[in-house]
């Protein structure tokens, strides 16, 4: 009994030290973002990485996800005669939920572990102690420009997804299923309001902002190692899939 005691109040110890540092982490990083100057060629290498190079497949994702939700949507709506309703389910699903989720998921897993896997390779090789060295915040210089790539990032790739899915749902519905067309768009633009696009940009922000907090934390305190680096890679993706999804309940509530 006292064994299993030690190892909780172990557990617990780790756990609150581990969330103190995080919180330090973000708080620095975040302070950091203020102080000029901003290192821009950084910055746009990572808008390319986390943006540009994960667009294919957010296109890609999109597309079918709003398929899926299209065909999904029509048969149970049909059940109940309100096959004329299909353009808001789609749009709502995707613009409200759908689409900060997936995509802030699919960057998670495309750009997020190589991000924790290359801060982690840093520190192993002692690149980040050569900064420190040389008298240059490795936060400001490594971490920043991740931070502000992934909140612009994170909205416009949302934005492209939700399109894509909205199209993607009007191919199945509209030219597989035989809805309206007039019907989709128009039942749409009556039922989505600007509240739930508002609440689809919030998340996405947030979702951008946990992601990159996430990867670079566990990537910049990487244990020594190639099983180290992995360890951390795999922690990096497994913690930002759960915050998101936790998170996004919360969102969901108040929003």
């Amino acid at each position: 009994m006292f064994t299993l005691a030690r190892s909780c109040a172990r557990l617990v110890y780790f756990t609150l030290s581990e969330m103190g540092r995080m919180g330090i982490f973000l708080a620095t990083s975040l302070l950091q973002i203020v102080v000029p100057p901003l290192q821009v060629t950084q910055l746009l290498r990572r808008i390319d990485f986390i943006g540009a190079r994960s667009l294919l497949l957010i296109i890609f994702t999109g597309a079918f996800t709003g398929m899926v939700v299209a065909f999904q949507g029509y048969t149970a709506l049909r059940r109940f005669g309100g096959e004329a309703f299909l353009g808001p389910g789609v749009g709502l699903s995707l613009i409200r939920e759908l689409g900060p989720v997936l995509s802030a998921l699919m960057i998670t897993g495309r750009a997020g572990s190589a991000l924790t896997a290359e801060l982690g390779i840093m520190r192993i090789t002692e690149q980040i102690d050569a900064l420190e060295v040389m008298a240059l915040n490795p936060v400001r210089y490594l971490v920043v420009p991740i931070l502000v790539a992934a909140l612009i990032t994170f909205p416009l790739l949302n934005a492209v997804f939700v399109v894509v899915g909205i199209y993607g749902g009007y191919l199945v519905g509209v030219e597989l299923l035989g809805v309206s067309a007039g019907s989709y768009f128009s039942q749409m633009s009556s039922a989505v309001t600007s509240d739930d696009v508002w609440g689809g940009l919030y998340k996405s922000l947030s979702f951008g902002l946990i992601v990159a907090w996430v990867c670079c934390f566990k990537g910049f305190y990487a244990a020594r190692g190639a099983e180290g680096v992995s360890h951390a890679t795999t922690q990096a993706v497994v913690m930002c899939s759960v915050l998101i999804l936790v998170w996004d309940y919360f969102l969901t509530s108040i929003l």
